[in-house]
């Protein structure tokens, strides 16, 4: 009889992807604070609601990553 969920192996593959595209969302993220910050200080200040929106939505991003995480380790 199979049983239900990934097993060792899988699970530490799966966790070193997603940690791997965590990565890469955190260097988004950062790039688009300092672009932002740039912009804000060379006096466009339009641009700091849509990157605050697109941080906001990164943040989202990797804390459904974290609970997806948490989940599979149970």
């Amino acid at each position: 009889m199979k049983t239900k969920g990934f097993d060792r192996s899988q699970r530490s593959t799966i966790i070193a992807g997603i940690a791997a595209f965590v990565a890469i969302i955190v260097v988004m993220q950062l790039w688009l604070f300092t672009v932002t910050m740039e912009a804000f200080l060379g006096g466009e200040s339009g641009i700091a609601f849509p990157a605050a929106l697109a941080s906001l939505a990164t943040f989202l991003l990797n804390l459904g990553l974290y609970f997806y995480v948490r989940a599979l380790e149970r």
